[in-house]
């Protein structure tokens, strides 16, 4: 986008050299368009995402048992292990040794590192899973968190048995944080035939978009009927 946004500025910058400025005025307002997407992008990935995460992460107590489904490198997973005094995270994934990609530099070895590096090293565990077939009993875990992870699997079927997967594993009263760009909606819907009643979808604003409005981030927020 950065790319973009330099060579569309420089042909506004040539078409006003040469006066053609309706060009000029076009070229310039896509250049700074994409600039301000790319600049959108940045803060989100470096900043925005996390903000908003220790927000929702707030109303941890520090005894929960929480899981983090498709915990990649462990950006949400070890900012929940750092909230807890008692209680454990755990982490699944589809790892590149398992035969799962691994999605920019994701891995459970990159996870354990980046574990140890911020100190949690001792309340999380590390499992290799399919979100569709979760390898834990039934209500395990009193907090299931998700971020961007879910809309990867392939098929609206599929995704709907990661969220039946996730309520079964969550306890009753438990709490269940998904944030994702698509199929939020779908999520809900999945939730609801399975008798969750206290659900809800809200857009977490322009800290979580990737580029623009277009590509915003919704959470849904539910709790497990107790």
């Amino acid at each position: 986008m950065l790319f973009g946004a330099i060579v569309l500025v420089a042909l506004a910058a040539i078409s006003f050299a040469l006066d053609i400025l309706a060009a000029g005025v076009a070229f310039l307002f896509g250049g700074l368009y994409t600039l301000a997407s790319a600049a959108s992008y940045l803060y989100t990935t470096r900043r925005g995402k996390f903000a908003v995460w220790a927000e929702e992460l707030q109303r941890l107590d520090g005894d929960e048992r929480l899981l983090d489904l498709g915990c990649g490198r462990g950006a949400v997973l070890l900012m929940a292990a750092e909230r807890l005094d008692t209680g454990r995270a755990t982490g699944v994934d589809l790892w590149r040794s398992s035969g799962g990609q691994d999605h920019s530099g994701n891995g459970d070895s990159t996870t354990r590192s980046n574990a140890a590096a911020e100190g949690v090293e001792d309340r999380v565990e590390l499992v290799t899973g399919d979100l569709r077939d979760l390898p834990f009993g039934d209500d395990a875990f009193d907090v299931v968190v998700s971020s961007l992870a879910i809309h990867k699997i392939h098929g609206a079927e599929g995704r709907e048995r990661a969220i039946r997967e996730a309520h079964r594993v969550l306890r009753p009263g438990g709490l269940m944080l998904i944030a994702d760009f698509r199929h939020t909606p779908a999520y809900e819907a999945a939730l609801r035939g399975l008798g969750v009643v206290d659900v809800r979808q809200r857009d977490v604003g322009w800290r979580f978009w990737y580029g623009g409005p277009w590509f915003r981030t919704d959470i849904l927020e539910a709790r497990k009927p107790s």
